[in-house]
């Protein structure tokens, strides 16, 4: 792709985005993605996969023949979800694997976490392969002196907390080559000024992967990251200025933001065991080439 255009300008007032009123619409495939039944008879959780970067990952890995259950933000993002469990049930038919799944929760909270595990394993008859720790929310603020206790508490809660209370109990279905990816960012490696908390929580989400890794290696399970730098998500108009939208993604070398179509396929690179048997605590960079230290 070469370098884009402006985004136009655009701000969605509430969060979490949705996508089907963005301008463009972000690209969930591509007609360049060839798939190779390299998850066929698999069953993955996406967390926050109505969407961007999560329903990029739901399409590639239904395409590569997993059954894929998914989780939302119920009342908020319910369009996006059933658009987006509408296209894994057409993939499915097509590549026969097993019904999606759509399941409504606000993953910040243990006990919501747990339902979702147990409501997967048990329409799947106890099997979970692969864990995609994906939902995230952010909040621009100028100065740590904006952010309240209540903002920094409900940031941790979605982008980490559900990460570990997540894999703590999918990993109790998860057998020998199961395979956990955790969404972090390149501002975990960089910093941003105006995403302090979100920026925090990014940093623990690699951590975590490495500890986890560290754990879990004994068990054949497999944990690691997916650090993207600027896509195009509803995200960014839902937490940013529409002068930011504007030139979103323009800082990085190649000069514009990359499409969610263009980040999942690391996803499934790092859930095929027969791409990545080798690969444990470690972070992909589909960033868009910026060069990073860790």
């Amino acid at each position: 792709m070469a370098s884009q255009e402006a985004f136009p300008p655009q701000r969605q007032d509430t969060q979490p985005g949705k996508e089907h009123v963005m301008n463009p619409t972000p690209q969930a495939g591509s007609q360049d993605y060839k798939p190779a039944n390299k998850l066929q008879g698999k069953v993955a959780v996406v967390t926050g996969g109505d969407s961007g970067i999560g329903r990029a990952v739901c399409y590639c890995f239904a395409q590569e023949g997993a059954t894929v259950a998914f989780t939302y933000v119920k009342s908020q993002e319910d369009k996006d979800a059933n658009d987006t469990l509408n296209m894994l049930r057409d993939i499915a038919k097509q590549r026969n694997s097993k019904e999606p799944m759509a399941i409504p929760a606000d993953l910040g909270f243990e006990e919501n976490c747990q339902k979702v595990v147990d409501e997967v394993a048990n329409a799947y008859g106890g099997q979970i392969d692969i864990l995609v720790n994906n939902a995230a929310e952010q909040w621009a603020q100028s100065s740590i002196q904006d952010i309240s206790e209540e903002q920094l508490e409900r940031v941790f809660r979605t982008n980490i907390f559900s990460y570990f209370f997540m894999a703590k109990y999918a990993i109790k279905h998860m057998k020998e080559g199961g395979s956990i990816i955790n969404t972090t960012s390149i501002n975990a490696y960089k910093g941003n000024a105006k995403l302090l908390d979100y920026t925090s929580t990014k940093g623990a989400i690699v951590a975590f992967t490495r500890g986890l890794a560290l754990q879990l290696v004994d068990k054949g399970i497999r944990v690691n990251g997916v650090a993207p730098g600027p896509v195009w998500t509803p995200l960014i108009p839902a937490s940013m200025p529409e002068e930011m939208v504007k030139n979103f993604g323009k800082e990085v070398p190649m000069k514009r933001a990359g499409q969610p179509s263009e980040i999942a396929p690391g996803y499934v690179f790092l859930a095929s065991n027969a791409d990545s048997s080798y690969i444990s605590g470690q972070v992909l960079h589909p960033n868009g080439g910026v060069v990073i230290n860790g």
